[in-house]
């Protein structure tokens, strides 16, 4: 009989094995933060914290999908991660539209709540990066959700800046330049995302008989 570990099916399973665990672990971690940030925000004036809170209902949306897809061919991933690509660009515009809504009407933030609870996103989504940071190289699937964790670091770093900004100005403007930040940020992960989707998609099309 031969050895499982020998084995290239046997290989490929305990891999989707792993990849479906991690998935699942950090879509929870992913939804218990969007229902804590979306409040914090919503209660705070916040737009910097609202941004981040749909970023974190993206990514579970994201890694529903990876995990849906973690046993399925290259083409399938490949479709999976265009979708991840559409919902990253659709939460861009809509951080962007908040930006400019807070132009129009301004309100001053509470910056405590943007600094605690930004502190608690980081922390939860380094979790999420160090789990998936083993996955990042194995195929279109976990390498899309690798980009999303890592721009979930940058985020959160970037609500602590608009934190301190506010509490040193007084003003909501720091809140707002992150917000656009942050929408610039997740449009060009798109772009990317949906430009190697589209690429793997071709490849495996043209595998196919």
């Amino acid at each position: 009989m031969a050895n499982c570990c020998n084995d290239k099916a046997c290989e490929i399973d305990a891999l989707r094995s792993r990849q479906s665990v991690t998935l699942k672990i950090v879509l929870a971690i992913n939804a218990v933060m969007f229902v804590v940030e979306l409040t914090a925000g919503l209660l705070g004036n916040s737009v910097s914290l609202v941004a981040d809170s749909l970023d974190m209902l993206g990514d579970a949306l994201v890694y529903g999908f990876s995990l849906a897809v973690v046993a399925r061919g290259a083409a399938m991933k490949a479709r999976a991660a265009l979708l991840k690509g559409c919902i990253m660009a659709a939460f861009g515009l809509f951080v962007l539209g908040q930006a400019i809504y807070r132009i129009a009407f301004p309100q001053l933030p509470v910056y405590e709540a943007i600094g605690a609870i930004g502190l608690l996103a980081l922390a939860a989504n380094g979790a999420c990066f160090f789990l998936l940071w083993r996955h990042r190289a194995e195929d279109i699937n976990m390498r899309s959700v690798w980009l999303c964790s890592r721009n979930d670091i940058v985020a959160n770093i970037s609500v602590l800046f608009a934190a301190a900004g506010v509490w040193l100005t007084h003003s909501g403007w720091p809140d707002i330049l992150v917000g656009l930040a942050l929408a610039a940020l997740f449009l060009r992960s798109s772009l990317f995302v949906l430009r190697e989707a589209s690429r793997e998609l071709r490849e495996a099309r043209l595998r196919e008989p």
